[in-house]
């Protein structure tokens, strides 16, 4: 698995806000999401990049 993702997958904003999250890819386990709170409050969809897994 890959370390902490250091940006948002989603908007690219830097994860350095309380309640921002990293977590691996629930379709490969490789590639290390990348979460902001607004991100997450809005359900913004993220794609990993490795296998194309699309989620909220």
């Amino acid at each position: 698995m890959a370390d902490r993702a250091a940006n948002c997958t989603s908007s690219g904003v830097p994860l350095e806000e309380t309640g921002s999250t990293s977590f691996p890819c629930p379709g490969c386990d490789e590639v290390s999401i990348g979460r902001s709170p607004r991100c997450r409050n809005q359900g913004v969809l993220y794609t990993c990049a490795q296998c194309e897994y699309q989620g909220p």
